[in-house]
């Protein structure tokens, strides 16, 4: 049975088109064109971290994150950048009875942020937390370490094969991919996306009903 799900942040709970743009800002190109290079890179199954380099070769995403906090520009989010679905979402399925999480590849600043948006959740931790990242298996470790629950027990919910699903499942987690965002809307024909998740969905407001169903099977 599912006891726990435990969810992935970016384009998962949160829209990070806010986030890229003003990234996009940054190095002085217009939105438009660092958002067809993104996704350009996603589709050549590269590192997104990549379109960095198209720009600007050298580029030290966390020497400029530094540099833009030292500016007045430090990433940030709100409750503005949530999906309208992640609130009441999170709240059915701990009504549900079910252990929830948050546990995705953040800085401490970004753990900062979320836990200051009170979330209904029982956890949030960061790569940076636990000094493990996706899609190392160690982050899927810390996250069996965390649940109150086995890893066969627990659902991670994410929107990437590659970072997300691939590496959760290899660490005996059930997953459930989401379509939504740039890697989710490029990988969604992939045939893995059908062949290694527990369950597809295309919003939050789905996953308490098919959390449901499944442990209904199971009993």
């Amino acid at each position: 049975m599912i006891r726990a799900v435990v969810f992935d942040v970016g384009e998962c709970l949160v829209d990070e088109t806010r986030e890229y743009g003003t990234w996009a800002d940054w190095l002085g190109v217009p939105r438009h064109t660092f958002a067809a290079v993104f996704g350009a890179v996603i589709a050549q199954g590269r590192d997104y971290r990549e379109t960095f380099q198209v720009f600007q070769p050298g580029f030290d995403l966390t020497r400029e994150r530094v540099k833009r906090a030292e500016a007045g520009q430090p990433e940030w989010f709100g409750e503005d950048d949530l999906y309208a679905d992640v609130r009441a979402s999170l709240s059915r399925l701990r009504a549900d009875g079910l252990w929830v999480g948050i546990a995705g590849n953040q800085t401490v600043r970004a753990g900062g942020l979320l836990r200051g948006l009170e979330l209904p959740t029982d956890m949030v931790a960061t790569s940076d937390d636990w000094g493990a990242s996706k899609p190392d298996t160690a982050f899927f470790d810390h996250v069996v370490e965390a649940a109150p629950a086995a890893a066969g027990e627990i659902l991670y919910v994410g929107d990437r094969l590659d970072n997300d699903i691939r590496p959760a499942a290899a660490t005996g987690l059930l997953t459930a991919l989401i379509r939504r965002g740039p890697w989710g809307t490029i990988q969604q024909d992939d045939p893995a996306a059908d062949a290694i998740p527990t369950m597809r969905i295309d919003s939050l407001v789905e996953l308490p009903q098919r959390v449901a169903a499944f442990n209904a099977e199971v009993r």
